[in-house]
């Protein structure tokens, strides 16, 4: 089964924070630095601010909703 990172980053520019999972967080985190991501290229530059590894696909899309949810959102900005 493959390894997912569920991760969290959050933009120097306004403190939001964007919830999303991948196999390759570091080169996820490039995409999302370097402009290629559409719902984050205007909030450039992001830090990561949590990550975890899950196994499977279906496992990292719960723990993705889990953390865009109210309970998650609260736990995420508890953190910085």
């Amino acid at each position: 089964m493959e390894i997912y990172t569920v991760y969290a980053l959050q933009s120097y520019v306004d403190g939001r924070i964007y919830v999303g999972f991948s196999s390759d967080v570091v080169k996820r985190l490039m995409q999302h630095n370097s402009g290629k991501t559409k719902s984050t290229k205007g909030f450039i530059p992001w830090t990561l601010i949590y990550s975890i590894q899950v196994e499977g696909r279906e496992n990292a899309r719960k723990k993705e909703v889990h953390l865009k949810s109210g309970i998650g959102k609260e736990f995420l900005k508890s953190l910085v």
